[in-house]
């Protein structure tokens, strides 16, 4: 079954230029085209400000009014961006005229659970954008669209379809325009109106371009779409509506392109590794150098919320040097998807991939020299054994002697311990539990330790890491220096 879902985007030609996540400026907004109102938002239209009104009109109502002119090129781009977003539900998707975006989802309904949370999930990846929608859903695409230019409609059957399709305007089909004076003398209001007129006088009247749409719009002719054409590589601009002080601030825009990327990865079949976010500062004469964020990955993802999660902490880190204009964010590093391997009985405490999305978030959030690993060291001195080094970095770790005790934390510097009655003394006389290990290690370096380590235990049962100094001959008679050197969880 093929099920075609259609986002028709309403206020596109105004939300290029303040996407609905701004706030709405006081005294409203208006796109112009051709002098003339194209689209006004609520602010203006509350003033009085009428599709079609010239721009003296405008500024007679609302002086103080926003004023854009229409940017073709700007809205197609924005589309485009949709289009590659709602490619991670399938890679067939199509941009049609009347900012209208088609996508076939009939094979992986099931998949993301159903209609309904198809269309939850695209209004979501819409919001992100920052771009209001209509979002319907048909078994042919010309159908869907038709849908969608009206209201939010969902129809998987034909008969329904039909149903639908034949109340709604003639003037929604866009080959109807161009007669809608001699349609309007024969007393024709609906699509149903127009399918109920001889199709060979409709034909030789209005040509063979109406009746092809209304036949691929009612499921009665083969429909052929020119699907999108994804490039090799991942990279995307955008420009941010007003200049940003705060790297923070950057965050919605730093999603937008977020969404972009996950459907690109999505319909490449590709997993992240490694990306970049440039924040572009001013150009021309001042131009200052773009502030990059690396966003390295410890294993790859496709996931949108762990994405923006990271750039989340990054941007938090981050002091600019200079107002933000816009961002871009190129994928650096990617490699070929491995879809999770489901079990029966998940893992307690959670999968290697939360582990590693943790791990990612802590070095987003701290920093990388803050978050570090365990590399020990194949050395007997316990000061130069436990080495810690940057979870990112490559370095490898070495065996230790096997059959030793070593403590889960070992002290920065050993703590010497009281003696009471010829015994050490931490919080209680400690008792030795364990058989001395005699560490005489580091003449080869010039860092020479002579050691006894032991485990001595607390009178509330808790164990220690303990080492006695060994004297030389002529200092024996002195009573042993005891220490701390670490402590067993």
């Amino acid at each position: 079954m093929r099920v075609f879902l259609a986002i028709h985007l309403p206020r596109l030609q105004l939300e290029v230029f303040r996407p609905k996540w701004l706030p709405e400026p006081a005294h409203g907004c208006v796109v112009l085209d051709r002098d003339k109102v194209r689209i006004a938002d609520g602010v203006a239209r509350s003033a009085g400000v009428r599709v079609g009104m010239k721009r003296g009109g405008v500024l007679t109502l609302t002086p103080e009014v926003e004023l854009y002119e229409r940017e073709p090129g700007r809205e197609h781009a924005a589309q485009r961006e949709v289009a590659v977003a709602l490619m991670r539900f399938s890679p067939d998707v199509v941009v049609l005229e009347e900012a209208v975006v088609i996508v076939d989802i009939g094979a992986s309904l099931r998949l993301f659970g159903g209609l309904p949370a198809v269309c939850r999930q695209a209004k979501a990846i819409l919001d992100a954008i920052g771009l209001t929608a209509r979002i319907s859903a048909a078994p042919t695409g010309q159908g869907a669209w038709l849908l969608a230019k009206h209201r939010n409609r969902r129809v998987l059957k034909v008969d329904s379809l039909e149903r639908q399709l034949s109340a709604l305007p003639l003037l929604s089909v866009p080959e109807v325009r161009p007669f809608a004076d001699w349609f309007a003398g024969l007393g024709c209001e609906t699509i149903a109106d127009v399918r109920r007129l001889p199709r060979a006088g409709l034909q030789r009247r209005c040509g063979e371009h109406l009746l092809d749409s209304l036949d691929r719009a009612f499921g009665t002719a083969p429909e052929l779409f020119d699907w999108l054409e994804l490039p090799p590589t991942f990279s995307a601009r955008i420009e941010m509506p007003d200049r940003i002080e705060h790297a923070e601030a950057a965050l919605f825009g730093a999603h937008r392109l977020v969404v972009q990327l996950c459907g690109w990865l999505c319909a490449k079949q590709l997993a992240l590794t490694g990306a970049t976010l440039l924040l572009e500062h001013e150009r021309g004469r001042q131009a200052i150098e773009p502030t990059p964020i690396e966003i390295a990955l410890g294993e790859p993802t496709w996931r949108e919320d762990h994405l923006v999660r990271l750039i989340k902490e990054r941007l938090a880190r981050v002091e600019l040097t200079a107002p933000v204009i816009a961002l871009r964010l190129d994928a650096s590093n990617v490699q070929p998807a491995v879809p999770a391997s489901g079990t029966l009985f998940p893992e307690p405490g959670g999968s290697t991939g939360d582990h590693a999305r943790l791990v990612e978030l802590l070095v987003a959030r701290l920093g990388e020299e803050n978050v570090l690993r365990p590399a020990p060291t194949a050395d007997y001195r316990p000061e130069v054994a436990n080495r810690w080094v940057p979870v990112g970095s490559a370095s490898k770790s070495t065996t230790l002697p096997e059959g030793l005790p070593r403590p889960t934390w070992l002290l920065e510097k050993p703590v010497r311990l009281l003696m009471r009655k010829h015994r050490p003394f931490y919080g209680s006389p400690l008792r030795l539990v364990s058989p001395g290990e005699r560490i005489e290690s580091g003449w080869f370096d010039g860092e020479l330790m002579t050691r006894d380590y032991f485990v001595a235990q607390g009178e509330d049962q808790s164990c220690f890491w303990i080492y006695r100094e060994r004297k030389s001959s002529r200092d024996a008679e002195e009573e042993p220096r005891w220490f701390l050197h670490g402590l067993f969880g």
